[in-house]
């Protein structure tokens, strides 16, 4: 059941989605304390974003994006091993591809179920997208603030300057924030 009444994914192929579940989660996150939801969002392609924010994003999230299939392996051994000899939460082990599903199709809930569904639209971005719109998409999707969602807004909002404009340590901080960035 869960496989057949996946999101199709082949329209991100073309089109660029204008909001995102998370988005909405945020939206709804405002609105339930009194507050008025606003995003702040500019598409930018993939080719006009700082090649520096690109890599930068890329050490910072996942280093091997370009060499696994949607799902490291390596990097998920290690969290669990880090899981069974440290005790706590698991460490961060989702690549780019899965945080994307998550943040464009799925709850932050952190139960098996959901953990499960996210792998398989993961498998379905890498099966239907090119590395480069995964990154793209992600870039332009994911949170970078209160409010703030993808690359050029929080250039723009945090340094004045489009995201094709950054220097390497506006694009190591902006990288640097994602891991939690309505903190950072």
């Amino acid at each position: 059941y869960s496989w057949i009444t996946l999101p199709d994914v082949r329209v991100l192929r073309q089109q660029n989605p204008t909001s995102t579940a998370c988005m909405r989660i945020r939206a709804d996150e405002a609105r339930g304390a009194g507050k008025p939801a606003h995003a702040v969002q500019r598409w930018m392609p993939y080719g006009r974003i700082s090649p520096l924010l690109k890599r930068a994003v890329l050490v910072a999230e996942d280093a091997a994006f370009w060499e696994h299939e949607g799902v490291d392996f390596e990097e998920l051994r290690a969290s669990i091993e880090t899981k069974w000899t440290r005790g706590g939460v698991l460490r961060g082990g989702s690549t780019i591809t899965q945080q994307l599903a998550k943040n464009l199709y799925l709850s932050e809930t952190r139960n098996p179920y959901r953990k499960i569904v996210e792998l398989m639209i993961t498998r379905r971005l890498e099966a239907e997208l090119s590395k480069a719109r995964i990154l793209e998409l992600y870039l332009n999707l994911i949170e970078w603030g209160d409010g703030i969602w993808g690359a050029d807004a929080a250039a723009r909002t945090y340094y004045g300057r489009p995201s094709s404009d950054l220097s390497a340590e506006q694009a190591a901080l902006l990288a640097g924030a994602i891991i939690n960035p309505r903190i950072y």
